[in-house]
């Protein structure tokens, strides 16, 4: 898959999955959509177990079982998510019945979304919040999720936490690990160029590498 999924419901090409020949990507996808793009609660439920647990490991948000799960998405997260959010992907590792995603969530805290800051009233700041998504799959459908995010950096970002003299960083954060990625992207591509370009017959590169 590639795809990026945007708060107004568009999805868009970003990042290419097209090596994964998974169907638990699918399954992944589907679940991001129905919460992102679609933000159905009922269609977000169904992508799962009857009794799944979700876990926002940083601050404990979420709910364990059919009733608290449902009661999360509905109350505390779909019903909230701001209307510019969207998700970048960033990774897939896919196991036999696991799929680990790595993505960055960007929003404007223009609504309280307890997901992430529970009780805090808009700030209508900025944010960039890298995550990582580790999801459960059982007979095709979403056993469990743990959530995993820097809730310093996102304290930082919405200005409830001063950085100052602290180990901890902001919105830099998700700006590093895209620079970082996309290099990385870059010279994998210039490095297959340059193999694409070789002479067949004398082995020797015919263009010029990037340095």
């Amino acid at each position: 898959m590639k795809n990026q999924v945007a708060g107004n419901g568009r999805v868009t090409l970003s990042v290419d999955y097209s090596n994964e020949a998974s169907d638990l990507g699918v399954l992944f996808d589907g679940h991001i959509e129905s919460e992102f793009a679609d933000r159905d609660v009922n269609s977000t439920m169904e992508t799962m177990v009857a009794e799944p647990y979700v876990l926002g490991v940083p601050i404990m948000t979420g709910g364990v079982g059919g009733t608290e799960v449902r009661r999360f998405y509905s109350e505390h997260f779909i019903n909230q998510i701001p209307k510019d959010a969207k998700v970048t992907p960033i990774s897939r590792t896919v196991g036999k019945d696991q799929v680990v995603d790595e993505f960055i969530v960007s929003f404007t805290h223009d609504t309280q979304w307890d997901y992430l800051l529970p009780g805090i009233f808009p700030t209508g700041k900025r944010v960039e919040l890298p995550h990582v998504v580790v999801m459960k799959f059982e007979n095709g459908k979403i056993a469990h999720e743990h959530v995993w995010w820097d809730q310093a950096s996102l304290l930082v970002q919405v200005g409830l936490l001063d950085p100052a003299n602290l180990p901890v960083a902001g919105v830099e954060q998700a700006r590093k690990l895209l620079q970082i990625v996309q290099r990385h992207k870059e010279q994998k591509e210039t490095s297959r160029n340059g193999l694409q370009t070789a002479n067949p017959q004398t082995g020797k590169n015919n263009g010029h590498r990037r340095k």
